[in-house]
């Protein structure tokens, strides 16, 4: 499994329009095949801070990801609304869920 941590900063003002906005391309990419998980997250003291965390089941579902209409529509709506570029980290899964000892 492949895991992304995408960290988002959106400017002040777009805060209540970018969470709706990443609320419906979250939901939207759980129905996905690829993807086994999609969560939105608010940094707690700092509500401009964001960190999208994406699980995939192959190497591939990202870049199946990104070609949903749902994912453009999500990325050109919040384009303007970055405060600083988006970054983003991968991760392996070392204890899945279903591993036998």
């Amino acid at each position: 499994m492949l895991i992304v941590h995408v960290y988002v900063q959106v400017k002040r003002k777009d805060v209540a329009e970018f969470r709706t906005a990443t609320i419906l391309n979250a939901r939207a990419s759980r129905r996905e095949p690829g993807v086994a998980r999609f969560d939105v997250v608010q940094q707690e003291d700092d509500p401009t801070k964001f960190v999208l965390v994406e699980c995939y089941r192959t190497p591939e579902a990202p870049a199946a990801h990104k070609e949903t209409a749902h994912y453009k529509k999500w990325r050109d709506r919040v384009a303007d609304m970055m405060a600083a570029p988006r970054t983003s980290v991968k991760y392996v899964n070392i204890d899945p869920p279903d591993a036998e000892w």
